[in-house]
């Protein structure tokens, strides 16, 4: 047990973050990010929240929102990976962004749930908290970068156009590092979709070949780029 945790288990799973990311969407080549972009807003309930990263089974059954493991959340991640001169942002929800930053990482998604609490019969698509906050990053101007803390495919099919780059996090636990390596370009982008991603809740259990596969990304998609040199 004393080896739980130590620095070689998380480096293999900051490799493994890395993997299976799955860059969606990437309009203009916006990504990967610049290290010495000058100012940044990150916003998001999941953008400084390592409980939401782990998703559940995680210490307890349904895991559970906040500081529940050590480790890097996307935020910290952030801000250990831009160069000192860059100026990093952060509000859950949004409040203060204007037209000064050149780029806003947005991350939403689900909180932790296992099992049949997990169940839900509202259309899979994102809450009203997270749609209130890209509704304020799209208001404002600033190009939005979304990353999706997920264990399963939500429904964004209306959010879509107006972002410029979408990424399918999953769950990346305590490595958070892992996510800003492929947003920062320290690692190339590789994954790809191990499921059709659906245009609406109406689409769920479908797959190639079936007559009503119309998936918004089809199985296997994903958008790559390598590392910056």
């Amino acid at each position: 047990t004393a080896e739980i945790g130590s620095a070689a288990h998380r480096a293999l799973a900051r490799r493994a973050v890395r993997a299976s990311l799955v860059v969606l969407k990437n309009d203009g080549g916006i990504l990967p990010l610049s290290r010495t972009v000058g100012r940044i807003f990150v916003a998001g309930k999941s953008a400084d929240d390592i409980g939401n990263q782990a998703g559940g089974w995680t210490v307890r059954w349904q895991g559970s929102s906040g500081d529940l493991v050590p480790g890097a959340t996307i935020l910290r991640a952030i801000r250990d990976t831009v160069s000192p001169g860059t100026t990093v942002t952060h509000a859950r929800d949004a409040r203060g962004i204007d037209g000064t930053y050149d780029v806003a990482v947005v991350v939403v998604g689900e909180t932790p749930y296992a099992e049949w609490l997990g169940d839900r019969t509202d259309g899979l698509g994102l809450d009203a908290e997270d749609l209130e906050t890209l509704d304020a990053v799209r208001r404002s101007g600033v190009p939005a970068v979304v990353v999706l803390v997920s264990g399963r495919p939500l429904v964004v099919t209306d959010q879509l156009p107006s972002w410029r780059a979408f990424v399918a996090a999953w769950l990346p636990g305590s490595e958070g590092q892992g996510v800003a390596d492929v947003l920062f370009g320290d690692a190339a982008a590789t994954g790809t979709l191990p499921i059709g991603w659906p245009r609406s809740a109406a689409q769920l259990g479908a797959h190639a070949g079936d007559p009503s596969y119309d998936p918004l990304f089809p199985y296997g998609f994903g958008l790559t780029y390598p590392p910056r040199r």
